[in-house]
């Protein structure tokens, strides 16, 4: 099943698969159908398709939202791949595929394991809420405007996202924060078009030096943003969360191995993981301007582009980092250049949950009965948009539970996920739910 889910495209950034992300919401709902789910529906009003499931077991049990996505990155650069993208297989006990472990992995184990616990129970120890995406990968910008428009279908004790990942193959975490981001695309022109660079070189601006000079005006020497205000908002971290985050145990040697890297480069006076995890970035995501054919093309090229990610922190607000980047690409853009800011939809706030919540507690029980070690505390720098949403309109908590893995290839050529973790997913996510019910 697995395998047949990872062969549907469902990449949300590109419009042409626009049919492929109504197949995958249809192979999403039809498996909650054959789980049983008695109340199954699709809900497309804003954007790509929401998977809405609903099962009632009784008046007076705890409500649980269990959330995940089913869009995907795209593929590209495919000339890395050692076999496509969408067609799965199987390699030294791991999947290869786009979305196997971000995160179909992960959705279809919290549906196998729904469905096996109320086939061993004969009913199910809690009343469920199932809500699964296909805008994880913009932002989920339909998710947010539904979920606001929704918040007494959608009520429930404590929601479940199954978008989450482990430190490591025999490492058990409980996730505890995320990052908020924000992002936006610089568009920059010199002049009216593209110009002969024998009669205009070195007599007017190229756009691919000043994009150059512009995007590296957003850093200083010491890797600190220097967007003007970046930091205002940013919340220190403690002695207690910088103890919590060093007692993880880091080691730069696998980390150079995993990443294919020779040094480590980032703001100073943080520590590698702090960095990773509770301290904001600006990324420079692509970049490009003039000719990139093939052979040569002797212009002085006139527009050139940037896209921006800013992985954020609490307390800091998307809407108003990209304020301050529009304001620093207006003051760095020099005379004769236009640059434009365009904001992309979907930026998320930062969410951390508290630590002495409840299902957080039984979360580290599952854990540490599956793998019979104290679990980890850990953060990650990327981002679920939705579950500060969850908190903000449905006034919940946010356990982050799932089996990705930090070297997992998320998001890049050749990724993975191990059919041990699937089968350790499945037997966590139905204890957790028992232990919620309990």
């Amino acid at each position: 099943e697995l395998l047949e889910f990872l062969r549907i495209p469902s990449v949300s950034t590109l419009s042409e698969h626009r049919q492929d992300m109504v197949e995958a919401a249809e192979w999403v709902a039809a498996r909650l159908q054959r789980a049983g789910v008695p109340e199954v529906n699709l809900h497309s009003d804003d954007g790509h398709p929401i998977v809405l499931g609903r099962w009632h077991v009784a008046d007076g049990k705890p409500t649980v939202l269990i959330y995940g996505h089913y869009d995907v990155q795209p593929s590209d650069p495919l000339e890395l791949w050692k076999t496509p993208p969408f067609e799965p297989t199987i390699r030294d006990e791991r999947i290869y595929a786009r979305g196997a472990s971000d995160m179909k992995g992960n959705l279809l184990a919290t549906i196998v394991a729904v469905e096996a616990l109320a086939a061993d129970l004969g009913t199910l120890p809690v009343n469920l809420i199932f809500l699964y995406e296909g805008e994880e990968e913009i932002g989920s910008p339909g998710l947010q405007a539904f979920v606001a428009r929704n918040r007494e279908r959608l009520a429930c004790d404590v929601a479940i996202s199954a978008d989450g990942v482990m430190y490591g193959v025999d490492a058990p975490s409980l996730l505890v924060g995320v990052k908020g981001m924000a992002a936006c695309q610089i568009d920059l022109r010199t002049a009216a078009g593209d110009l002969h660079s024998g009669l205009h070189g070195g007599t007017v601006r190229n756009a691919a030096r000043e994009i150059a000079h512009l995007v590296a005006s957003f850093h200083d020497a010491d890797g600190r943003v220097a967007v003007e205000g970046f930091y205002d908002q940013v919340r220190d971290l403690t002695e207690e969360e910088r103890a919590e985050i060093a007692a993880v145990p880091f080691d730069e040697a696998i980390y150079f191995q995993q990443a294919g890297v020779e040094a480590l480069a980032g703001e100073a006076g943080y520590s590698p993981l702090e960095r990773l995890w509770a301290r904001p970035t600006a990324d420079v995501n692509g970049i490009w301007s003039g000719f990139q054919g093939e052979g040569a093309k002797t212009v002085t090229p006139s527009q050139a582009h940037a896209k921006i990610t800013c992985r954020l922190v609490a307390d800091q607000d998307p809407v108003n980092i990209l304020d301050l980047i529009e304001r620093h690409v207006a003051v760095h853009c020099p005379p004769g250049v236009t640059a434009t800011v365009r904001r992309r939809a979907g930026g998320s706030r930062p969410y951390a949950i508290p630590r002495d919540n409840d299902a957080l507690k039984a979360a580290g029980q599952v854990l540490r009965g599956l793998y019979d070690k104290e679990p980890l505390v850990t953060r990650v720098g990327g981002s679920i948009p939705i579950v500060e949403v969850f908190k903000r309109q449905l006034a919940v908590e946010t356990v982050v539970i799932g089996w990705s893995m930090p070297d997992s290839q998320i998001h890049a050529p050749n990724e993975w996920f191990r059919i041990e973790d699937f089968r350790i997913a499945q037997r966590a996510y139905a204890s957790l739910l028992e232990a919620l019910g309990a």
